[in-house]
């Protein structure tokens, strides 16, 4: 089958440590294995990545999050990449400033674009109290897409959310998740001896530490002397959060690796708060390691988490809902063992091959109305 030559232009990469930096990854990674030719426009970034090259977008630090650099690239230089470039297909990964100049400037060109809705940017506007922000990113979000080939979302509810704005064209594209990486073998009883001697169960969440997370919510969990809460990640809430929960929950800090693994693998529970998931894949990754989740009935998990099956659902922001979940699951050593088995189960379709072979369909699908009419030397 034919190779593609294929641009992604991400609003998030690399230092960042975040969802859409993960599947941009997977997605680079995938392409590299399978023979495919990619250029990454992003932000931040090494100068390359999976031996594809990483050209890196001016953008600016937001002052209220600090450690997010937004992409403001001008149109005329994303023109100009393109040409040069020369792709069959652009893909826009969590399209928000960056990505709506990438889009005009593909649809200007002839190019072929295939956007990924990873962030609720409405959602995001909405927790962090932007004046004006939520009607702003609804427009935003529906111009984006309505100026793009194909819409990839990841979950039910993210697709009717697009679908209420009005945008056309909405595809379910879920995430995969590593079944090597995450995986209960990864399980490490001198980690669980060191955060709980006292042989309290794992209650855990991995993730962002931000305030779009909802992780207040933990504090309906913090005394309850049968857990001990233990939180692995980073970002700009960590500080306001070890004050708000002291010593009553241990910080890990950011994991990579290994350490990551054993991580997720050493938890008895792993608990989700916020309601703003397009997906929720450290939920996933949960899963993968035989770990049942808790999590709002809200947005990507209601997707990622069969309630009563792998975890429970409990309503978004009920602090009261979500400790009664997890006593449950806590009082019940066999319900967790039966969730956990199934849990393992379920996630085993989900690999990132099969992921990302659906994604390169999807390229194919928008590229082939126009080959005919595209010029030879680009199509070559």
């Amino acid at each position: 089958m034919t190779k593609l030559r294929v641009l992604v232009v991400a609003e998030s990469f690399l230092p960042q440590i975040n969802g859409v930096t993960n599947s941009v990854r997977r997605v680079l990674e995938h392409l590299q294995a399978e023979g495919h030719h990619a250029q990454l426009v992003a932000p931040t970034g090494p100068e390359s990545y999976a031996g594809f090259r990483v050209q890196r977008a001016r953008g600016a630090n937001l002052p209220f999050y600090p450690d997010f650099r937004l992409g403001l690239e001008t149109r005329r230089r994303l023109r100009a990449v393109m040409s040069q470039y020369r792709p069959d297909v652009v893909h826009i990964a969590s399209p928000a400033t960056l990505g709506y100049q990438a889009s005009r400037a593909a649809e200007e060109l002839g190019i072929p674009t295939v956007a990924i809705y990873q962030t609720d940017l409405v959602g995001f506007a909405e927790r962090y109290d932007v004046p004006g922000g939520a009607r702003a990113m609804a427009g935003l979000t529906r111009r984006i897409h309505h100026h793009v080939d194909r819409t990839l979302a990841p979950s039910t509810a993210s697709i009717e959310q697009l679908r209420e704005l009005g945008v056309p064209e909405v595809y379910r594209w879920g995430r995969g998740v590593d079944l090597v990486a995450f995986h209960p073998r990864h399980r490490d009883e001198e980690l669980r001896r060191r955060i709980a001697p006292d042989g309290r169960l794992l209650v855990g969440y991995v993730g962002r530490l931000a305030a779009e997370k909802e992780l207040d919510l933990l504090t309906h969990l913090a005394d309850d002397p049968r857990y001990a809460l233990v939180l692995v990640g980073g970002g700009p809430d960590e500080p306001r959060l070890r004050s708000l929960l002291g010593d009553r929950a241990t910080f890990l800090g950011l994991l990579h690796g290994d350490d990551l693994s054993r991580a997720y693998a050493s938890l008895d529970l792993f608990v989700h708060t916020g309601r703003y998931e397009t997906f929720c894949q450290s939920a996933q990754e949960a899963l993968a390691s035989s770990v049942p989740v808790v999590a709002p009935a809200a947005g990507g998990p209601i997707d990622v988490v069969a309630h009563g099956a792998t975890g429970l659902l409990y309503r978004a922001g009920d602090g009261r809902e979500l400790a009664a979940a997890v006593d449950r699951l806590a009082s019940d050593a066999a319900l967790r063992a039966t969730m956990g088995t199934t849990a393992l189960r379920a996630v085993q379709e989900r690999s990132w091959f099969a992921i990302n072979e659906q994604l390169l369909e999807h390229y194919r699908a928008v590229i082939g109305p126009r080959a005919a009419t595209r010029p030879a030397s680009r199509a070559a």
